[in-house]
């Protein structure tokens, strides 16, 4: 299916109808800033990404924010854009940015759909990844988001080492972008 992408004001707007607080789209907001500034940097490397989808999939990353601020936003986010004919490159970034990705084992145990739930496009990737340097509106050391998670969920929980694996792979993609 080739549909349009909203445009940043349609996302907002669809933000707001959907339900989500204000704090939640000033997140997403600055996730986005960050997120283009780094598809930008990929992309004049001549890496192929799609710098548009990336500032919408950010805009939209929270969306699940407006019924829960649990772990899985994620999924009834994707559930709200997927009812709203969004394109599933949209609903997969909104499904996919949860920490540094859920397996499909892990899916199971929390109850949700059986599949993965891990960041495999550049897109998918850069979103789930300036979501994670964004605490509230203000950009943060990945040492802090992983000092945060730890806290949360214990140091030797998965999610910790798919985070640095993230941080690893994209300080590279984003180095080799200097």
């Amino acid at each position: 299916m080739n549909r349009r992408l909203p445009s940043e004001r349609e996302a907002f707007m669809f933000l707001r109808k959907s339900g989500c607080a204000k704090d939640v789209a000033v997140h997403c907001k600055a996730v986005a800033k960050l997120a283009v500034r780094m598809a930008e940097k990929c992309k004049g490397q001549n890496m192929n990404v799609d710098v548009e989808l990336v500032k919408i999939g950010a805009l939209l990353h929270d969306i699940g924010r407006s019924k829960t601020h649990d772990v899985d936003h994620g999924i009834l986010g994707g559930e709200i854009a997927r009812s709203a004919g969004l394109q599933l490159d949209i609903v997969s970034i909104i499904e996919r940015h949860i920490g540094g990705g859920v397996t499909p084992e892990e899916a199971r145990r929390l109850g949700w759909p059986d599949r993965s739930y891990m960041p495999h496009t550049i897109e998918e990737k850069i979103v789930a990844y300036a979501d994670k340097l964004v605490e509230g509106s203000e950009v943060v050391p990945i040492e802090r988001t992983i000092q945060a998670f730890e806290r949360k969920l214990g140091s030797q929980h998965p999610a910790i080492s798919r985070l640095k694996e993230l941080h690893e792979e994209m300080s590279i993609l984003l180095a080799d972008a200097q």
